[in-house]
């Protein structure tokens, strides 16, 4: 090897090594930034606690919840994955908050500014909710005539869960607010109606409670799960991190309806009021006019076929050119 060869040779060598220690360099500084953002995954000096996200990734939230002890009589069965429909919780900021007139007061004497653009603050919360398709049962049901007649009963197994993450408004020394979260124990009140637009018009059904077809209903679902009706469900308030079985009934469905919608009240506390203008007049009782909307979560649901043939395999969820779920005030 001449001089000149070799001397090339040494300059790509010293070359070759500058770029491989760069190369470590810069992993060892990609590691250490990736544990300077990840306290979890990096060493802490001794009597110091982690620091923690803002915000919690959804994959970090979604933590197994704990089942109400009394409802799980044995190991419940494994659900196939996307059995379980999931809508999570659902809170805007601006739900804490509403600006009225307090239009008892404004009507006895509109001198009155403070009366005006009140500002009214509350804490809300919701609710996951997680269900399964509309299902149909067969079920014999005693009639004023004291015979047993065969019925199809609709009906919805649901699970709710408290996820906590509520909005609490915190009044501040310049008055203002700040809205903090927090986790609070909810108790579900819920009602659930089966509405649908039928040839003689929209036709509504509320969710009835039919013990007799509640076993069936267990029977075929899960025996080791004992599905709460809509009025045990409210017996028992969620602590955050618990979740409840549930199972909404409805009878006498009209069996022509093809689309048709499930709605949920009691998830949330949200609402919200209108005074209409000159609804309420001096003299009136408190409150005369007054419109209370509550947030409400409604199911889209499609069912193709016709009313001879039931078939709950036919039942999707959504419908052709709308949404399949969405959270409405009414």
């Amino acid at each position: 090897m001449c001089w000149h060869d070799r001397h090339r040779w040494l300059i790509r060598r010293l070359l070759a090594l500058v770029l491989g220690v760069l190369l470590i360099t810069g992993l060892d500084a990609v590691v250490r930034a990736e544990e300077n953002t990840n306290p979890q995954n990096a060493a802490q000096p001794a009597g110091t606690q982690p620091a923690q996200p803002l915000t919690p990734s959804p994959a970090e939230k979604q933590i197994e919840a704990m089942p109400i002890p009394e409802q799980i009589l044995g190991p419940p069965r494994r659900l196939a994955p996307g059995v379980l429909i999931t809508i999570p919780p659902d809170v805007q900021v601006d739900e804490t908050h509403n600006r009225q007139d307090i239009v008892e007061l404004v009507a006895a004497d509109p001198q009155l500014d403070w009366a005006k653009g009140v500002d009214f603050r509350r804490e809300v919360y919701c609710l996951e909710f997680q269900f399964k398709l509309p299902r149909l049962i067969q079920v014999d049901l005693p009639q004023p005539s004291g015979k047993l007649q065969r019925k199809t009963i609709w009906y919805l197994v649901y699970k709710v869960t408290n996820r906590g993450g509520a909005l609490r408004p915190v009044p501040e020394e310049d008055g203002t607010y700040r809205v903090d979260t927090v986790d609070v124990p909810v108790r579900f009140i819920p009602i659930f109606y089966l509405e649908a637009e039928t040839s003689s018009g929209m036709k509504r059904y509320p969710d009835r409670v039919i013990p007799l077809a509640k076993q069936p209903i267990q029977m075929r679902e899960d025996p080791n799960i004992n599905f709460y009706d809509s009025t045990q469900v409210s017996t028992r308030e969620l602590a955050v991190g618990q979740s409840m079985w549930g199972v909404a009934t409805w009878e006498d469905v009209d069996p022509s309806i093809d689309k048709f919608s499930i709605l949920v009240v009691g998830l949330s506390n949200a609402y919200r009021w209108q005074d209409p203008p000159g609804a309420y007049k001096p003299g009136d009782p408190i409150g005369q006019g007054r419109r209370f909307e509550r947030k409400t979560l409604r199911l889209n649901f499609w069912r193709p076929g016709d009313e001879f043939i039931l078939r709950e395999d036919t039942i999707r969820f959504g419908q052709p050119g709308t949404v399949d779920y969405a959270w409405i005030y009414r």
